[in-house]
């Protein structure tokens, strides 16, 4: 049976809102993309499809996606020892097709044997070459696609246990509360902000809010709307201003070629031995929509543990420190692409007497959004200009243990700094609770200080 992976995806999206008995789900996805003759409406079918008969039977599978760009994929032809059917010749990733390469995340799920190969390369069967078929690559004209490929990654209690280590420092610290019950909602009141629950996972959700505010503002498909009429973007607009800035941030760990994406799974994947205990959520990842969680241990996984233990000063860093709050190299981790643990530009040498010397690693090139930093008015850090001065005037701020956001409408802020001027700054903290907008307008002298001229409230 040769079917298209459209018709593959569907069936697996169609299936998996089945067994959590999202029915409406269900309805309006048939609306909006009804069934052909060519849909797979029988489980039996789909297993046989996706050669997975003894799979469903052995009952271990693995729920973890990576993208792959710069891949051709032959759609008729199977990848690897397990059978499973190739995807379709794709394209890079661009700014303007994110959305569908976070769509494709749940479409384009496998289910795979924690043992099956996976190498990185183009390696087909032998069946390939005994069948001899012509490869053929389908040219997508409509609209790009993402390189993507469906591939496990090995769970076992050693692999688990570094990524704990990585998260939370110590494999007997579990993920607090805070964390487990944070998800990315949206405010009733400000349409454009992220709601955060309790403190803990705020740099996540500053750095994402962030990203959200960029495409938002700076990046919408609607000329249309300008100014403050960008913030209160419509339930469609910002869900997919929401997903294109979680692509983007994953995108920007995998040093713009891959990212891997972590799906929630209903069951566990091994058995827990040795020193590491039960965690309740690495063993099957966290079940729900998108979380703090996944969106962390997605992004980890797209810059790998072992690039972010090269990025740190200390190797042995936690991601998650105290009390459950984001450390610097989490924030720059999502910010930056690279969890260096400083926010002064390029690389710092200090000499440590006796000839040895200590390098310090800060931020690599100008980011597209910045970050200010109270520690500075302490002295304690230094924020250098890649950070001050980012492509867009959005800054993540860091005030003592906490993250929010201050961002600008103008984007000419950044360029015209050499003369006077009078502009709007927006504040933003999601665990605020806030019900209106906090808008500071600064009046700047060429030569002077800056005035902060008045704070108030937009009704």
């Amino acid at each position: 049976m040769v079917v298209s992976i459209e018709e593959v995806s569907s069936s697996l999206v169609r299936e998996y809102l089945s067994r959590k008995g999202l029915k409406r789900t269900i309805a309006c996805m048939d609306e909006e993309q009804p069934r052909t003759e060519a849909s797979i409406n029988n489980r039996s079918d789909l297993r046989q499809i996706l050669h997975m008969e003894g799979l469903y039977k052995n009952n271990k599978v693995s729920l973890l996606v990576v993208f792959v760009p710069h891949r051709s994929f032959v759609e008729e032809e199977t990848c690897s020892s397990q059978g499973i059917k190739s995807l379709p010749a794709t394209d890079t990733p661009s700014t303007h097709n994110q959305t569908d390469f976070w769509r494709d995340c749940s479409e384009s799920r496998k289910e795979l044997p924690l043992n099956t190969p996976f190498h990185g390369t183009e390696s087909f069967t032998g069946r390939e070459s005994e069948r001899k078929t012509e490869s053929t690559q389908k040219i997508r004209t409509n609209r790009t696609r993402r390189g993507m490929m469906a591939a496990p990654i090995a769970s076992t209690p050693q692999t688990v246990m570094e990524f704990i280590k990585l998260l939370l420092g110590s494999s007997s610290r579990f993920f607090s509360n805070e964390w487990r019950n944070q998800g990315f909602t949206f405010s009733d009141d400000l349409k454009y902000g992220i709601m955060q629950n309790k403190g803990g996972p705020c740099g996540v959700l500053a750095a994402v809010q962030a990203c959200l505010l960029k495409k938002l503002l700076f990046e919408s498909a609607d000329s249309s709307v300008t100014g403050l009429q960008r913030l209160r973007p419509s339930s469609a607009t910002r869900t997919q201003c929401l997903v294109l800035a979680a692509a983007e941030v994953l995108w920007r760990a995998g040093e713009e070629k891959q990212a891997t994406v972590a799906i929630h799974s209903e069951r566990n994947h091994f058995i827990p031995t040795g020193h590491y205990k039960a965690e309740g959520v690495l063993e099957k990842f966290e079940s729900g929509a998108l979380s703090c969680i996944l969106l962390t241990i997605s992004a980890v996984l797209s810059r790998s543990v072992e690039k972010i233990r090269e990025d740190m000063d200390v190797p042995t860093t936690s991601l998650i420190g105290a009390h459950g709050y984001c450390t610097q190299e989490l924030v720059n981790l999502l910010l930056c692409g690279h969890a260096v643990s400083n926010v002064f530009d390029n690389d710092m040498e200090l000499d440590s007497g006796n000839g040895n010397l200590t390098l310090l690693k800060g931020i690599k090139g100008r980011c597209d959004i910045g970050l200010l930093s109270l520690f500075e008015h302490y002295n304690i850090c230094k924020v250098g200009t890649y950070l001050q001065t980012p492509h867009f005037p959005i800054w993540v701020v860091c005030s003592e243990s906490h993250f929010s956001v201050l961002f600008s409408l103008q984007r000419e802020l950044l360029t015209n700094q050499d003369r006077a001027q009078e502009f709007d700054l927006y504040y933003y903290d999601g665990l605020a609770n806030q019900q209106e907008e906090i808008r500071l307008t600064v009046c700047t002298w060429k030569d002077a200080s800056v005035s902060w001229n008045d704070t108030e409230p937009i009704l």
